[in-house]
């Protein structure tokens, strides 16, 4: 009983750490392993974000294989540039 009580535990803090706030949306950064990060709506409509978004048209079409939106940068340069568009 214990047991299934742990599991059940594990298995809903699995399923909130895949869960996006509202206002935000999830993509996949890095060149070969690829890491999740959160980020805020806004970012779509400032336009550096915008050529990171051709790029990964460009690259992957309208498919990608991590299941949500790719972003062909490496996790450094994604991280720089959000830092940026996080003080604009």
């Amino acid at each position: 009983m214990a047991i299934h009580k742990m599991l059940r535990r594990s298995l809903s803090a699995e399923k909130r750490s895949n869960e996006v706030p509202k206002g935000h949306f999830a993509v996949y950064v890095g060149e070969s392993e690829k890491k999740r990060f959160v980020i805020p709506l806004s970012y779509l409509n400032n336009p550096l974000f915008q050529e990171l978004l051709c790029q990964a048209e460009e690259e992957f079409g309208f498919h990608h294989q991590m299941g949500g939106l790719t972003i062909p940068c490496s996790e450094e340069l994604f991280i720089d540039i959000t830092t940026h568009l996080s003080r604009a």
